[in-house]
């Protein structure tokens, strides 16, 4: 598969970009077959993965975390935050304190010490 620059950062990326908001009980909870659906798209020469706080109240995550294991290097993830995640009106929104935050949940959840791309929601994907 061909690849294209993302923006100025040196990294290039595949011209799709595999979604996950359906990963888990929202959408398909059998872990395993997500799994298997990330492993394809990553075979395919698909290299980038999306994600977000929110998709399946956070479960996307852990299951996009078990189907990168030995395969990190391999993929440029992206993950999301600013929608509400509870009650409290300081677990949403783009303050440096719950970006931080997040990002920390969601490194955990993602079995990885590092995103590739934090972006606001509400902001377009660059084609």
């Amino acid at each position: 598969m061909r690849t294209r620059p993302l923006g100025r950062t040196g990294i290039q990326v595949s011209p799709y970009c595999l979604g996950t908001m359906m990963f888990g009980r929202v959408g398909n909870p059998d872990h395993d077959d997500c799994v298997r659906l990330v492993h394809r798209a990553l075979d395919a020469g698909i290299n980038v993965i999306d994600t977000a706080d929110v998709y399946s109240c956070s479960e996307s995550g852990e299951i996009v975390g078990k189907a990168l294991k030995g395969r990190r290097d391999d993929v440029v993830l992206a993950t999301k935050v600013n929608a509400p995640m509870g009650e409290d009106p300081n677990r949403a929104g783009n303050s440096r304190r719950w970006i931080v935050t997040e990002v920390e949940h969601s490194l955990r959840r993602l079995r990885t010490d590092h995103i590739d791309r934090r972006r606001p929601s509400g902001e377009r994907a660059a084609a």
